[in-house]
């Protein structure tokens, strides 16, 4: 992608420009980022996503007077005798991931790949009808808002007091200071930044796309990482048993001696003295599919005359200096075959000549990654 040439969903910036004056900073309202722009799923195919087993989806009903302050919260799936009218009001239907799910959608998300691959997350189809939403609330994470379908009345503000409403199955703004208001039609985008409070309500049915991009706090990656580095400490730290020849007789047993800390800190210094061992754990760890991305595997075999290479949906592919990551796994890499691969990752295909310009052991890697359903090889 090329940074500095405008981009229609930016406003005609640049996403540069966008980067250095909005990403992280402050909020930006884009008039027709997308003209013209249509659902890329209908109601009926996304109440039937909703109804999958593996597709995460949240049902929010608004009810003044009732229990809670009148909010219902259900988790799904759904069978669409389960969803309400759609002639009553105050009710949505947010259903996560269906860039797993659908090409099209897939496709839409990745015109976000100006911004890392590590930080991107998934896309979130809201569908409303007249006066539904989720309340005043804030992300802790970036968020593109694409209106899809109908009209929605966005009101935005810097919130300082994050307090929440008690007793509510949503977390919700107990004391909501909108500074902004507007509507956006089909084709408009608003973009926010992390913890910036926003309350969106319908205006007759709609449809609202959310881009949202991952955020992980400190004390989760470094859980991630040190369970990752964790399982390979037995060959990393060795197998060397703790030793005590000079140890004295204690009038004190229950102290733990000062020998078998030094002896620890020294296991610990031992595991992570392998200078890739921290970058391996966390570009696997940010390549990791979610628990409920499952692949389908198909027989591996390198085509006679093979067609472009391509990337499945759900497959995470990312690299650094020296590894290659792919959903979870990591693999170290130079020369040509690096360079390959990278621009496997970067391009999510390949051509169909690049895989002849692979190493034996690299092409054997591909097909190992076809058997697992990861990539495909698409016609000639």
């Amino acid at each position: 992608m090329h940074v500095n040439q405008p981009l229609q969903l930016l406003g005609g910036m640049t996403p540069q420009l966008f980067m250095k004056r909005h990403w992280q900073k402050k909020p930006l309202v884009i008039r027709q980022a997308f003209p013209g722009f249509t659902p890329l799923l209908n109601r009926s195919e996304l109440f039937t996503l909703a109804a999958q087993q593996e597709v995460q989806s949240r049902l929010l009903i608004q009810n003044a007077g009732r229990a809670k302050q009148g909010w219902q919260f259900k988790q799904g799936p759904f069978d669409r005798r389960e969803l309400p009218a759609l002639k009553r009001p105050g009710w949505s239907l947010l259903v996560q991931g269906v860039d797993l799910h659908r090409d099209s959608v897939h496709g839409l998300m990745n015109q976000f790949r100006f911004i890392p691959d590590g930080r991107l997350d998934d896309l979130m189809i809201s569908y409303a009808t007249d006066g539904g939403g989720v309340g005043p609330h804030f992300d802790s994470y970036d968020v593109f808002l694409l209106q899809a379908h109908g009209r929605r009345r966005w009101r935005i503000g810097r919130q300082k007091d994050l307090s929440l409403q008690e007793g509510m199955p949503l977390k919700i703004l107990a004391n909501f200071e909108p500074e902004e208001e507007f509507v956006l039609e089909p084709g408009d985008m608003l973009y926010l930044p992390p913890k910036y409070a926003h309350d969106g309500i319908a205006l007759g049915e709609c449809m609202t796309y959310s881009i949202g991009f991952r955020s992980p706090s400190r004390g989760e990656i470094a859980q991630e990482l040190l369970q990752r580095i964790a399982d390979q400490a037995q060959d990393t730290a060795g197998s060397t048993l703790y030793k005590d020849p000079r140890q004295e007789a204690v009038e004190n047993p229950a102290e733990i001696p000062a020998g078998m800390l030094f002896f620890a800190q020294d296991a610990l210094a031992r595991a992570l003295n392998d200078p890739l061992i921290m970058a391996r754990a966390l570009g696997e760890y940010l390549t990791e599919p979610k628990a409920d991305v499952w692949f389908e595997s198909m027989v591996a075999s390198a085509p006679e005359h093979p067609g472009p290479l391509q990337l499945d949906r759900k497959t995470k592919m990312m690299f650094d200096a020296s590894h290659i990551f792919i959903n979870g796994e990591s693999f170290l890499a130079s020369g040509k075959d690096a360079k390959i691969m990278r621009q496997l990752a970067n391009d999510r295909v390949l051509d169909g000549g690049a895989f002849d310009k692979l190493t034996a052991q690299a092409q054997e890697l591909l097909l190992d990654w076809q058997d697992a359903g990861w990539i495909q090889w698409g016609a000639e």
